[in-house]
């Protein structure tokens, strides 16, 4: 006979608890692997996404940097103080309208059969999200060749390039999972892509991804401070070229908004798919 030590929790409890998370995680790597292999029989989204990032390295970036007008910390010269933010826009704009492939699920009967799984409704949100987080790591690598071939220098430290990878991951998954919750409420496709491109140049210019917050006049400080592209932008320019910034604080607001995002989609999407 065995004895548990003494606040300890029953074997039993313990192991069916290991089953249920191992159970868990498998079906939301299964989930995300199904979403990416959506990558592989169509590669022209990538490829058509990158044009964006590449414009606004290429023209606003060596516009910007010619004239001086934008301080940035340190004498960081403007194309390198750049490249993070344009990671994090390209990031953003792939993932604000993720919750449209979600409702043509639902319109093609896909997400109701989903629902009937025993799959948790979490891991389903959790799978799409980190699905979504992987195509911006995919547009991430593109900004850096680009960046690299305009002469910026960003670290080769690789702990610090799978730091920022995961940022940039993790800043995804939150970004669809709010579009996936958006996609709850509003049910329909076309209301969905008019508030997605209402909220996006919002987001994206209250955020500290073109210019440092100290420039920012005091109502638009406010908002970048609760902006969570701010806090994507700032790990990611501390990760890459080494600015000032509390990595922890980042990564935290990261983790709980996207955490938060992930508990909200996950109970709308019942009123999704019931529609």
């Amino acid at each position: 006979m065995t004895y548990a030590a003494p606040g300890a929790p029953p074997a039993g409890l313990a192991d069916g608890f290991i089953s249920s998370v191992g159970r868990l995680s498998s079906r939301i790597v299964t989930l995300c692997w199904v979403e990416l292999r959506k990558i592989r029989h169509d590669r022209t989204e990538l490829y058509t996404r990158a044009i964006q990032p590449a414009l606004w390295l290429l023209i606003y970036g060596e516009v910007f940097t010619r004239v001086h007008a934008i301080p940035t910390p340190a004498g960081i010269p403007y194309l390198a103080y750049l490249a993070p933010g344009i990671m994090a826009q390209s990031a953003l704009f792939i993932a604000i309208f993720y919750g449209i492939q979600i409702i043509w699920e639902r319109d093609a009967g896909v997400l109701t059969k989903l629902m009937v799984t025993p799959t948790p409704r979490s891991a389903l949100i959790t799978g799409k999200a980190f699905a979504s987080g992987v195509r911006s790591l995919v547009q991430g690598v593109m900004i850096v060749i680009i960046a690299a071939l305009l002469g910026v220098s960003l670290t080769a430290n690789p702990l610090r390039l799978i730091g920022a990878a995961l940022v940039l991951a993790l800043g995804s998954a939150f970004f669809s999972c709010l579009s996936m919750s958006i996609a709850g409420l509003v049910v329909a496709r076309d209301r969905l892509m008019g508030i997605g491109q209402a909220i996006t140049m919002p987001l994206f210019f209250s955020s500290s991804a073109l210019y440092p917050a100290s420039i920012m006049p005091g109502w638009l400080q406010v908002i970048s401070k609760v902006n969570p592209l701010t806090y994507e932008v700032e790990a990611l320019r501390g990760l890459l070229i080494g600015t000032a910034t509390n990595l922890w604080l980042d990564a935290t607001v990261l983790a709980g908004a996207t955490v938060a995002s992930i508990t909200c989609a996950a109970l709308l999407l019942p009123r999704l798919a019931n529609r």
